[in-house]
Order: C-alpha cells, then structure tokens, then sequence
C-alpha cells in the first residue's frame, strides 16, 4: 500500500512539474488583425516560447510578440525584427536597407505582401529592436517613429495551432546579420 502512495505522489508532482514548465516556457495567442499578413491572419493561434531570449539573442526575421512601447495596457502585438540595436534602418523606393558598420545590404524578404509605400530612416537604440508588420502598408509598427525595448518582449513565436490548415512550425528565413 505504501508503494502506491508513494508511486501516486511521485506521479502527482511530476506532472505538477510538467505543467508548470509548460506554463512558464509556452503560452499561446491570437493574431489580432491583419499587419501580418501573409505569414499570419486574423484569429490564426500560435504558441510562443516565453523562454527562447533567455538563452540566445533575437535575431533578424524572428516574429515576436511584445507590449506596445507606447501603452503597455494595450493589446500585445505580433512584428517580425527587422533592426537590431545600433543598426540603423532604412526604407525607401520599397526596400528595406539594413546599415552596419558603414556598410549597407538589401533585405530580401519573400515573407511580405506588398513593398512599403513610405520612406523611414533611423538608428535603432541600444537595447531596442526595429520591428515591421509583414503587410507593410497597414501596420501599427516600427515606422510609425517607435522600437521596442527588450523588457517589452513576450515571446518568440514558434508554431501555428489554428486554424488545422495553418498549423506547422514558423518559418524561419535567413536575413543577413
């Protein structure tokens, strides 16, 4: 009898164990809106990793979700990182242009729905982050003259779960460094 307790509560706290990793390191959301069409859609469900910035840094192309810089009660939204710290940002003729360094490259990004129709500029702050809907011309993002802090990111995402059609690993792409 002792032995089926013991086994019963070891069972117990390993899934207690199991669920609060989970709840600390996957979290899931909902596109709100269409700034990031076509990689994501109104209402499509995506899980985020809460944990992926602490071991590695946010790279160029990653899709994030974050609190808005500007109001931090607002619903969170879903960019994808063009401009990391210090770079400076470029947009103009509808192309992305990333500076670094004094050298200056082209963005090839197969990801968005339509070239942006404006022109922007800027040096992305220390220890904030450029980030660009990937419907360029109807996003609330980066060009509208604000950058996220880090302390603002959420998470990483990481796989569509809704609707059945969409689901699958985020696709990644190599944007130059």
């Amino acid at each position: 009898m002792k032995s089926a307790v013991k086994q019963f509560i070891m069972m117990l706290a390993l899934a207690l164990g199991v669920f609060l990793l989970l709840q600390n390191t996957v979290h899931s959301s909902i596109v709100v809106g269409s700034s990031m069409e076509p990689s994501f859609h109104n209402e499509q469900r995506l899980l985020m990793n809460q944990i992926a910035y602490n071991f590695s840094e946010p790279q160029r192309g990653d899709v994030i979700i974050f609190r808005p810089p500007y109001n931090d009660k607002a619903t969170p939204l879903i960019k994808r990182i063009i401009g990391l710290p210090g770079e400076t940002v470029e947009i103009k003729s509808g192309r992305v242009y990333i500076q670094k360094n004094g050298k200056s490259a082209q963005l090839d990004e197969p990801y968005i729905k339509d070239s942006p129709n404006y022109s922007y500029r800027v040096t992305v702050p220390q220890g904030e982050y450029f980030v660009l809907g990937d419907n360029r011309n109807s996003s609330n993002d980066s060009h509208t003259g604000w950058t996220v802090p880090r302390k603002n990111f959420i998470g990483k995402v990481w796989l569509s779960i809704w609707p059945p059609g969409k689901w699958g690993a985020v696709p990644t792409y190599e944007l130059p460094e």
